[in-house]
């Protein structure tokens, strides 16, 4: 599982590989649970679980109980997509609010910081032939 770090201070994200055996503290969690930081290496940190997807690339909705896909008649929000004219309903299929062992990423925010940066602690890894800032 991947879960995405957003930081609303600096306002950038870091992307991170949660390990194997530290899953499991994560399942049955839903959007807006908090969650310590040392999962996955960010000690002293708290993140708010915000949503996510699952292999297919279906996204969480939060107004959905369960882990489960459903096909839901959606007006706007997560899964419905911008630009729809108003008033228009359509049926999408969408994942509930709990975090199970289908989610393939976990999208987070920071809610307290720690001591150390998150930019120490997740160095970004810049391709060849990529500008220095």
């Amino acid at each position: 599982m991947k879960m995405v770090i957003g930081d609303p201070k600096s306002k950038r994200s870091y992307q991170v590989e949660v390990p194997a055996d530290k899953q499991g503290s994560l399942m049955g969690l839903k959007i807006g649970d908090t969650v310590e930081g040392g999962v996955v290496g960010a000690a002293g940190y708290k993140l708010q679980i915000t949503g996510g997807s699952d292999g297919d690339g279906t996204p969480m909705r939060s107004d959905i109980k369960g882990a489960h896909r459903v096909n839901a008649l959606l007006s706007s929000g997560a899964g419905f997509g911008t630009g729809k004219p108003k008033g228009m309903r359509k049926r999408k299929l969408v994942r509930g609010n709990t975090v199970s062992d289908e989610i393939e990423q976990l999208n987070v925010k920071v809610v307290e910081a720690g001591s150390k940066p998150l930019e120490e602690l997740f160095p970004s890894k810049k391709k060849e032939g990529e500008k220095k800032e």
